[in-house]
């Protein structure tokens, strides 16, 4: 398959040398295009010889670019508004590039769209031939990979594993997505030749997973049934060797221990947190809990050997941890180096002699450093908002205060820059999730409505993330009940040190935030001036039947469902579109057309409902967008219409 990219008109030079200017004054006031647009620099890996492959946005036009050690381009390709979500070399001589795409699925599923991934193959040089598409070149298999299972360098060649779905073929020739599953594939990451290694589960209503080694032989098979909650872990002669019960399926297999010899999995408690476990490949003895006393985040694991190397614990401004003691020397180093900032590493070599650190938070809306360990050098490469200077940035800062019933709580806020921190008009931002939180970093709805004269918060209520257990439990069954009384009293404790007035607060959230939004308007009274929702929930009853059949119907999900919603027969109580009449003030409900998570007509039939009762309320469409507000027009478009309605019932000045 051909290139769906074109080649960039710029030369390469001017290529480089407009990156490394990019961080150029900009205007005096920031459009407000340049806090919605995609920022500049979006994604980027590091070649095992130090050569950067980044998605950039240059003099309008966005690229991925290939530099060398010297910073000089040696490709680009423009890429337009893909949904780009991943970047990762093949040695040095090609990028792999993950994007996916929104498409209508037809009568015969549950849903009518569905996100699809694929992976394209990108030669490092200009002259190293066309861009391919894993499994595009096979009329049977699905265009689109059903999972990563990482990439192995076998007999001096690199091997990319994916998860593959083989089509039906029907009576008049042509294929469709029946009800099988996908297999593993090997592919050959500079061919683009595939073949399977392993077959798919016997059930559409089980999943199944794999774990190779080194050598690109799978050592692990970890299947999920859906209908009953069953998984199990199998080594590589059909032994189990792991098993238990998972609501969910929140079952993942993460790599192998760091001599080879064990297995590293995760599995989701009865409070939905994920815990680790490490067990023998060989089964000689039973999983045991592995780093109990820490809350893993992620795993670092050895492209040639695939053994784990290292981790990083979910906590924000927390540097990975390396068992390489050379390798946390260089970490270490870093954070000295960047001491008072508020940085993540991004990318690094294998041998950690060059390093991207990104950078964003108080006076910095986002700044991407290439640091070469060597000559000890930090070169910026460029800024994510160059129109945004330091000092058009809001001040951010952490907000502690108490909810009602005592319990403990705290969320970000941003002031507009260059205004008196007293009696400001209000926007509360509540996060999606739930299970989420905010941090003191840059972020760019809450900059952009802080940008119009406006203090901004973002509560994290009982239920975030950003605490311990019982926190997190604590939000179980409170959906429009104390975690949305948590969001109203951040207003109370920010009126009482005099930031803000009381009678000026507007609500903006998306997805869980957007729920928050409209119910508080409805099921709560006198609070807001407005309420907008982004992508946002509006009819729990309807939610819930869609996520209890998505899941197959198992008493399982159905369990879960009912953990986080609270009892079925209280559901329409706080359903906003359930209580559309008691709307108190205007709503804008913007929703995307190829929302997959919290779908599209959850927003129609909440605006339909506000229409009825003869509420006042604006409804946008987003053409083509998906929950993630991916591309750069729609997001645009999302953050004017939404900082229009804001100004016009609840004015700045």
């Amino acid at each position: 398959m051909k290139s769906v990219f074109s080649k960039a008109s710029s030369t390469f030079t001017i290529l480089s040398v407009a990156l490394l200017a990019s961080t150029a004054a900009a205007q005096t006031a920031p459009p407000l295009s340049a806090y919605g647009e995609l920022p500049e620099f979006e994604q980027a890996d590091l070649s095992p010889e130090g050569d950067l492959a980044l998605i950039a946005t240059i003099k309008g036009k966005r690229l991925l670019i290939v530099l060398d050690e010297n910073m000089k381009a040696t490709n680009s390709m423009e890429v337009g508004d893909i949904k780009v979500r991943g970047l990762d070399w093949v040695g040095d001589d090609a990028i792999l590039l993950t994007r996916s795409d929104t498409q209508d699925l037809g009568k015969r599923f549950i849903s009518d769209k569905a996100e699809f991934s694929n992976v394209m193959i990108v030669p490092a040089s200009a002259n190293g031939g066309e861009v391919e598409t894993i499994f595009s070149n096979e009329k049977k298999m699905l265009n689109s990979i059903q999972g990563n299972y990482g990439k192995r360098l076998i007999d001096g060649r690199w091997v990319g594993f994916y998860g593959g779905l083989e089509m039906t073929r029907n009576q008049g020739g042509s294929y469709f997505v029946g009800n099988s599953t996908s297999a593993l594939y090997a592919v050959d990451l500079l061919t683009n030749k595939f073949k399977k290694v392993a077959n798919q589960a016997g059930d559409y209503r089980m999943s199944r997973d794999w774990l190779l080694d080194g050598s690109g032989n799978v050592v692990a098979v970890e299947e999920w049934v859906q209908t009953t909650g069953k998984w199990t872990i199998d080594n590589a002669e059909g032994k189990e060797i792991a098993t238990g019960i998972q609501k969910r399926g929140r079952i993942n297999l993460g790599s192998l221990g760091q001599d080879g010899t064990t297995l590293i999995y995760s599995e989701a408690d009865e409070n939905n947190d994920m815990q680790w476990f490490e067990v023998p490949l060989d089964g000689s003895s039973k999983a045991v809990r592995w780093r109990p006393d820490e809350d893993i985040g992620s795993l670092y694991i050895d492209q040639i050997s695939a053994h784990l190397i290292g981790y990083r614990l979910d906590e924000t401004r927390v540097m990975p941890t390396f068992f390489d003691p050379a390798k946390q020397a260089v970490i270490k180093k870093v954070s000295q180096a960047f001491a008072g900032k508020d940085f993540y590493l991004r990318e690094w070599t294998p041998d950690f002699s060059r390093v991207v650190v990104v950078t964003k938070g108080n006076k910095d809306s986002g700044t991407w450093y290439l640091v070469d360990m060597d000559t000890m050098r930090a070169s910026p490469i460029g800024s994510e908002r160059p129109q945004i200077r330091p000092d058009q940035v809001g001040p951010i800062s952490r907000v502690e205060y108490k909810a009602g019933d005592g319990l403990e709580l705290d969320g970000i806020l941003t002031l507009p820059p260059g205004r008196e921190a007293k009696n400001l008009p209000l926007v509360m931002l509540p996060h999606g999730g739930p299970s989420s939180h905010d941090t003191e970093r840059f972020d760019w709805w809450a900059q952009g409505m802080a940008s119009r004269g406006y203090a901004v918060f973002q509560p994290n209520f009982r239920g975030s993330t950003n605490k311990d257990r019982a926190f997190q439990e604590a939000g179980f069954g409170e959906w429009g009940k104390l975690m949305q009384t948590d969001v109203s009293d951040g207003i109370t404790a920010l009126a009482e040190k005099g930031i803000v007035d009381p009678d000026r607060v507007c609500v903006v959230g998306a997805s869980y935030g957007g729920y928050v939004a409209l119910a508080g308007v409805t099921l709560q009274k006198g609070i807001y001036r407005c309420a907008v929702s982004v992508n946002g929930v509006a009819d729990i009853p309807k939610l819930y039947s869609t996520e209890k059949n998505q899941r197959g119907r198992s008493r399982f999900a159905r369990t879960s469902l009912l953990e986080e919603f609270g009892p079925e027969n209280l559901h329409r109580s706080i359903s906003p579109r359930h209580q559309a009449a008691r709307a108190d003030a205007p709503v804008m409900i913007i929703h995307g057309r190829d929302d997959t998570v919290v779908l599209y007509e959850q927003g129609k039939v909440m605006a339909d409902a506000l229409r009825s009762a003869n509420k006042p309320v604006e409804f946008v469409e987003l053409e083509g967008e998906d929950h993630w507000l991916s591309t750069s027009e729609t997001r645009q478009r999302m953050l004017s219409e939404l900082v229009a309605f804001v100004e016009k019932h609840n004015p700045a000045d």
